[in-house]
């Protein structure tokens, strides 16, 4: 904490690029500038960018270090806010991740209204279907189908969400709509492939009876983004298994519809993920307020295919 203006003044610095714009920036001049960004190094013992006349570049140990000084200056703001605000001021820097589909087509769209709301907040949204380390990412807020297995993440549920396999109504005028898991023998799948491998393994439950199936790969497409995989669903191509969630609004539009309705695979909610021992600031609990609003409010209109 003694050198907390060197490290303002660095990552200023790292932010605009320039020494001398920084330091003006935090009422220094140019001299000031350079011997407190010198003093910050020489407390390092590392040389935290690479000088040239023209610009200045992060070297690798700088690059770490922004990162944490970042999430660091950030927390303190926080603090701030929530000492004389009464946690009511809602600004910083926000970064969401979520799934690529839902992430595109659901969590966008409401981080525009939130951001609309509140303004002050710069939004960052990261999107990938696999399971993003929140703390080296700093990620603030990630949200996921199903629970992590890991247990320095706090998962709250947000909604109830059913997995399900579904077609386009041209691939099932095609080739037939199935009645049992064994008549899917025949069909052409597209499959979600992720670290953990291929997802081609299902279980379906119907009546107290249980039967399980695995998709043929040579009759398959794979990828490892799920908004593809819908897009190929709509386009014909196959079968594919996909949360409620996805295609809900492909299923009210006659897009794509349910195979095997009768037939259960395990639900997976839809679950807001947090660092267990990260302290939320209020950018962070507004949004997962605006969030569990908007999804339930959402949830009424999926509540059809939900069942």
């Amino acid at each position: 904490m003694d050198n907390l203006g060197d490290i303002r003044l660095f990552v200023e610095a790292a932010n605009l690029g320039s020494l001398s714009a920084a330091g003006r920036k935090l009422g220094l001049s140019p001299a000031a500038a350079s011997a407190r960004l010198v003093k910050l190094e020489g407390a390092l013992g590392t040389q935290l960018f690479e000088r040239t006349t023209r610009k200045l570049r992060l070297t690798d140990e700088g690059g770490i270090y922004l990162a944490h000084c970042q999430h660091a200056l950030q927390t303190l703001d926080d603090a701030h806010a929530a000492l004389h605000a009464g946690r009511a001021t809602v600004s910083g820097r926000l970064r969401v991740s979520a799934t690529s589909d839902f992430g595109r087509h659901v969590v966008k769209p409401w981080l525009d209204e939130f951001n609309a709301l509140h303004p002050d907040v710069s939004i960052s949204l990261m999107l990938s279907d696999s399971i993003s380390h929140l703390l080296q990412d700093e990620i603030d807020l990630s949200i996921r189908f199903g629970t992590p297995e890991t247990g320095t993440m706090v998962a709250k549920r947000l909604a109830e969400n059913r997995r399900a396999l579904c077609a386009s109504p041209a691939y099932i005028e095609s080739h037939g709509m199935p009645g049992h898991p064994d008549e899917l023998a025949e069909h052409a799948f597209i499959l979600l492939s992720s670290a953990a491998g291929l997802a081609n393994d299902w279980s379906f439950k119907r009546d107290g009876q249980t039967t399980t199936f695995s998709a043929p790969l040579n009759r398959a497409r794979e990828t490892n983004d799920g908004a593809v995989a819908r897009e190929w669903a709509m386009e014909g191509c196959g079968v594919a298994m996909k949360s409620i969630w996805d295609i809900g609004a492909d299923l009210r539009e006659g897009r794509l519809r349910i195979l095997l309705p009768e037939w259960r695979c395990p639900d997976v909610p839809v679950n807001a993920l947090f660092q267990r021992n990260r302290h939320m600031a209020p950018r962070v609990r507004a949004l997962l307020d605006f969030l569990n609003d908007r999804i339930a409010k959402a949830a009424i209109e999926l509540e059809p295919f939900l069942r």
